[in-house]
């Protein structure tokens, strides 16, 4: 599991989460409480809630995927989702976990 800053102006609204998990992962996406849960691509499933005011994400993914192109395709629609959820780019979110773990 992930834990992702939420940057100013992005509210940790979970109908917000929703609407951007359809945005990106254009498969059904089912509510489980306070979770979301899809699967697209290379990924079995995809959790994403708010805890906090934090973006929580849990994902696993299918090992017997080959096609390197369904690989990239879901990579990049995931970076897609965690850059409009949070408002970070993907720069900006290792930047602040490399700060995370030194503990500054």
């Amino acid at each position: 599991m992930q834990e992702y800053k939420l940057k100013r102006g992005f509210t940790p609204d979970p109908e917000r989460i929703y609407a951007v998990l359809q945005e990106c992962f254009p498969s059904e996406i089912t509510r489980n409480g306070d979770r979301f849960e899809t699967s697209y691509g290379a990924m079995l499933k995809i959790s994403a809630w708010i805890e906090g005011k934090k973006l929580s994400v849990d994902t696993v993914s299918d090992t017997s995927v080959t096609d390197d192109e369904l690989i990239l395709k879901t990579n990049s629609a995931f970076r897609t989702f965690l850059y409009e959820a949070t408002g970070y780019t993907a720069k900006e979110r290792l930047k602040q976990a490399k700060k995370a773990v030194s503990g500054k």
